[in-house]
């Protein structure tokens, strides 16, 4: 079961936190309306696809400053900036830092629309990209000691019987534990489990020739 999106709205006007709800949730989607960052960090990220319609000017910790704090935790949440006074610094800051969008109001409803739809995008690929990522560690974190030694040698490029003499053991052993290797971490191919290494940052093996 797909898990429903939700935009959550940071604005310290209550009016505009309204105006805001009201319009998205106009066109199907399930909003959440805070009046600050606190507010934010105290009820924590839904579970689905998320993103922050955040005013740039809030009491307390500003919109830049929070959204700053947030990548220094690499918690990554798609941003739209809302602001009645941006100005191009300000812009470009917001932007630099990963924000979807910079609306200054009034802005048109479409615009923001558009922005919240690229910023569910963006979030489904990034979870989607996560939990593949989770899904490879579990897969590596089931090898054994040796046969994740074996792996780290086997896309170094080192044929089975240098592996063997590099480890102490049985050619036949190194085909074994490698052949459990393939099977545990799900690679069809070679190549395929040289780019699981590669995006599990495996320390490079010995490369022998």
């Amino acid at each position: 079961m797909t898990e429903q999106p939700t935009i959550i709205i940071v604005d310290d006007d209550a009016e505009v936190r309204e105006a805001l709800s009201s319009l998205i949730r106009s066109v199907g989607l399930q909003t959440k309306a805070l009046a600050s960052v606190p507010e934010f960090l105290n009820e924590g990220r839904p579970d689905g696809p998320t993103c922050l319609v955040l005013d740039v000017r809030l009491p307390g910790q500003s919109g830049l400053d929070f959204q700053r704090e947030l990548s220094a935790a690499n918690i990554h949440v798609p941003i739209i900036f809302i602001t009645g006074h941006g100005d191009i610094p300000m812009t470009v800051q917001a932007m630099k830092g990963g924000a979807i969008e910079f609306l200054t109001k009034p802005f048109r409803d479409e615009d923001l629309l558009d922005a919240i739809h690229q910023a569910l995008d963006r979030d489904r690929v990034t979870r989607q990209q996560q939990s593949e990522f989770a899904d490879l560690r579990h897969r590596y974190e089931a090898l054994t000691a040796r046969e994740r030694e074996v792996m780290v040698l086997v896309v170094s490029g080192m044929l089975n019987k240098q592996i063997a003499s590099d480890l102490g053991t049985l050619e036949i052993t190194v085909k074994v534990h490698r052949a459990r290797v393939m099977q545990k971490m799900q690679a069809e191919s070679l190549a395929d489990l040289v780019r699981m290494a590669a995006k599990l940052q495996l320390p490079p093996g010995k490369n022998k020739k």
